[in-house]
């Protein structure tokens, strides 16, 4: 689960202010890991 920051505690809706920086840093993240994760296990 990658948790993105909100607006006033709202998620899932038109409120959001997630930044394009934070979106792309969360999606980096999850890249590494299922990338590790594939390594451990081939």
């Amino acid at each position: 689960m990658i948790f993105i920051p909100c607006k006033d505690g709202l998620s899932h809706n038109e409120l959001e202010s997630a930044k394009k920086q934070d979106v792309i840093d969360g999606t980096d993240v999850l890249l590494h890991a299922v990338l590790n994760t594939a390594q451990k296990l081939g």
